[in-house]
């Protein structure tokens, strides 16, 4: 900087010189005197040289004034950088969105935030702060740009608030915005600084825990929080109860709150082993569920289904246990009573069964024989015709009571062995047999019979059963054949993963399931007017079935027809 200095200053000299010469040779023609001449150049010069000492030393104290300034403008600069860098980091660190707010002019800026946060872009961010409150959802909008302007005409400098932005895809995130306010010397507000934070994470688990809070204190099963350790072999101290605890026990939380649990556990009819087997998961780390006797404020017993549950922190470690209990008094009365019931239930039907037994076997002996003296009485000529109607009578009696002893004996048989022997059956080989003894009645009424069991060849069953089974439905399906239409019969099996599914439909006259569903399957139950009805078939079938684990079910029509579905493991 000197060595400029210096040149101008010898430039202004040179200059001034030349021009000083130039005029005084244009004097000469002037000036008589030789003496004047130079005179007046030498007092020029020193004149020249005087006011060339005079500018440099001008220029040196600009120089050094400018040097200064510059100093400070490159301080100033470098402070303005650093200062920046700072605020770029802080920024990026903090992930928040900075926004910059002259109010009086309405121009706003925002920094890199509004693009890495909500997903705009420079260009698509306006400039005025309408940009801004267009953003706020409509639900917040008004009470947060009163709440934001109220505080502006306040003049008080920090303001916060929460709402919603919206994002440029649309969705919107809850923000807690931050700003300070700038004023002049007339403390008119010229400028906010603020930041918008994303707390849409915060906001969620907030609503999570009240959801939580909520489940916890309107449940109706008793939810107790304790400490991890407990102390002298006892249950961790209670930290918290919920309104279903206090109004099981009896207790005020002020009462349970730092206690341990063994106040309403132990008792003289508690189940010690029960107590045992928490106290060592307690101290094995581990969750458990036992049952036993608890006790209320006022020692009143009651049932309680209690677990406790380990609560781990992100190191691994327990920090709280969870017990949730359930008062089961009524559940343990109704288990009492079922056992009861169980035991009267298998009494009765042992006295049931046994009386069956009399019935079919004690009374085959007598009941033979009077049939035999029957039929000898048949051989015998009875002229008094009312002996005769009364003989006739008391033998078809007879033989009716025969036929019940025989279908009971039918029941027993099947109701009596619950694991009938299985094997390999050939469906085709079964319906053979059924056709042949079902022979007359198919060569009367010539019915459509449709088979087909390719896709299950063999069936893993009761061959005496399922041949019991197709026997009976068929049968039913000739009886009860529609007078209007041929009767079309058909008999199907799938394989269906390990189930075999035999469809069994028929175009009979049907049954009213709406009124008759319940009864389908029932002992005795008839649903047409026919003289050879009995009632029987339908119950031995759907014995037989459930005997070899199966099931059954009907689909049927008034005058449209009737199928069944028989289910069976294969």
């Amino acid at each position: 900087m000197k060595s400029k200095t210096i040149q101008i200053t010898l430039i202004y000299i040179m200059i001034s010189l030349f021009v000083t010469i130039i005029c005084h040779k244009l004097l000469t023609s002037f000036i008589s005197s030789k003496e004047n001449f130079y005179f007046f150049i030498i007092k020029d010069i020193i004149f020249i040289l005087i006011t060339g000492l005079v500018f440099k030393y001008i220029l040196s104290k600009n120089e050094s004034k400018n040097v200064s300034i510059f100093e400070k403008l490159k301080q100033t600069n470098e402070e303005i950088k650093e200062s920046n860098e700072k605020y770029d980091i802080v920024a990026k660190a903090t992930s928040d969105t900075i926004w910059d707010w002259k109010i009086q002019e309405d121009r706003i800026n925002w920094n890199k935030g509004i693009e890495s946060v909500f997903g705009y872009k420079q260009e698509e961010v306006g400039k005025t702060s309408k940009w801004w409150f267009d953003k706020i959802h409509p639900e917040d909008s008004i009470r947060m740009s009163i709440k934001l302007y109220s505080f502006i005409e306040q003049k008080t400098e920090k303001w916060q608030d929460q709402y919603r932005f919206r994002c440029s895809d649309g969705t919107y995130k809850y923000v807690l915005d931050r700003g300070f306010l700038l004023k002049d010397e007339n403390g008119r507000a010229i400028r906010m600084i603020g930041a918008i934070q994303d707390i849409t994470k915060q906001k969620e688990e907030e609503q999570r825990l009240k959801l939580l809070e909520t489940v916890i204190t309107q449940s109706k099963d008793s939810i107790l929080i304790t400490e991890a350790n407990s102390i002298n072999g006892k249950i961790p101290k209670i930290v918290y109860v919920n309104p279903a605890f206090l109004q099981m026990s009896g207790y005020h939380s002020n009462e349970i709150i730092g206690k341990s649990t063994n106040i309403f556990n132990k008792g003289p009819n508690s189940d010690s082993d029960e107590l045992k087997k928490l106290l060592r998961a307690i101290k094995n780390e581990e969750e458990c569920l036992i049952e036993t006797i608890s006790y209320t404020k006022h020692k009143e017993e009651y049932w309680v289904r209690f677990s406790m549950i380990p609560i781990f922190n992100n190191e691994g470690v327990i920090s709280h246990w969870i017990s949730i209990q359930r008062n089961i008094t009524d559940e343990k009365k109704l288990e009492t009573e079922k056992e009861h019931l169980i035991r009267e239930l298998t009494q009765n039907n042992k006295d049931l069964k046994q009386f069956s037994y009399i019935t079919s076997h004690n009374l085959r002996a007598p009941l033979s024989n009077l049939i035999g003296l029957l039929n000898l009485t048949e051989d015998i000529p009875i002229e008094n015709t009312e002996l005769k109607e009364i003989l006739a009578g008391f033998s078809k009696s007879t033989h009716l009571l025969n036929e019940t002893i025989n279908d009971l004996v039918k029941v027993i048989i099947i109701k009596d062995n619950p694991s009938m022997q299985k094997e390999e059956v050939s469906l085709k080989e079964v319906f053979e047999n059924v056709f042949s003894q079902l022979s007359f009645q198919i060569e009367l009424h010539k019915p459509i019979i449709k088979l087909k069991f390719d896709r299950v060849p063999l069936l893993n069953t009761n061959k005496a059963y399922i041949e019991s089974i197709l026997l009976n439905l068929l049968t039913n399906s000739i009886k009860y054949k529609s007078e209007n239409r041929k009767l079309k019969i058909s008999i199907t099996a799938e394989q269906i993963d390990h189930q075999a599914i035999l469809t069994f439909k028929d175009n009979g006259i049907g049954i009213d399931i709406e009124r008759n569903r319940d009864k389908i399957f029932g002992l005795y139950q008839r649903f047409h007017n026919y003289p050879d009805s009995k009632g029987l078939g339908l119950y031995l079938v759907k014995s037989q079935v459930e005997t070899m684990g199966g099931t059954i079910s009907i689909e049927s029509e008034v005058n449209k027809g009737t199928t069944f579905t028989i289910t069976f493991k294969n």
